[in-house]
């Protein structure tokens, strides 16, 4: 009789043993519940990180555009609409070298070689950015456009990795989410 309960466990040990393997397996259900969860939000934080190092980016590069329209020298040997085409490819310019590791290229940032030219002349235009002039009261309308205001506005269509984080933000007919960015500054 002895040699029967050797290798047995009885009384308080075997349900204690028991209880143990009950208690992992649940907590290894609740994991397997609450890991989908985890990872959607591990992965919008990612997402938004992109968004928020691309907004960065491009809010610093339509800044780096605008100063860079503001302190071009106006040649007085060239007409108004060559100064301005050579002001606004200045910013173009500008904008491109301060985009960083973002794609200027389309169809992240459409740019083409030619400006479409607006409002009396005063708003140029080429993909996704726009350079408008405006002239506030009580200044006079020079050729170098001197004491006015310039606008640079740009949209930069950035990707969105996470496809359910993609379906919740507004995004454009590519699935790409439009970031936009205006900085104004006046023409020394």
């Amino acid at each position: 009789m002895l040699e029967r309960t050797i290798g047995r466990r009885s009384g308080p040990d075997q349900t204690l043993c028991r209880t143990a393997r009950h208690q992992h397996g649940q907590s290894l259900v609740e994991f397997a519940l609450i890991l989908p969860v985890l990872m959607l939000v591990l992965m919008g934080i990612v997402q938004m990180g992109f968004v928020f190092n691309a907004y960065v980016t491009i809010s610093n590069a339509t800044r780096e555009a605008a100063r860079t329209a503001t302190i071009y020298l106006y040649d007085r040997n060239e007409s108004a609409g060559t100064n301005d085409t050579a002001r606004n490819e200045a910013a173009r310019g500008a904008l491109g070298a301060g985009m960083g590791m973002l794609s200027a290229a389309s169809p992240w940032f459409a740019n083409s070689s030619t400006w479409t030219i607006t409002n009396a002349g005063d708003t140029f235009t080429t993909g996704d950015l726009v350079i408008a002039y405006t002239l506030p009261a009580g200044i006079t309308d020079t050729d170098s456009r001197v004491g006015q205001r310039v606008s640079v506005s740009m949209t930069y269509h950035l990707d969105l990795l996470i496809p359910f984080i993609g379906a919740i933000l507004p995004h454009d007919a590519n699935g790409r989410l439009p970031l936009t960015a205006q900085v104004s500054m006046l023409v020394n």
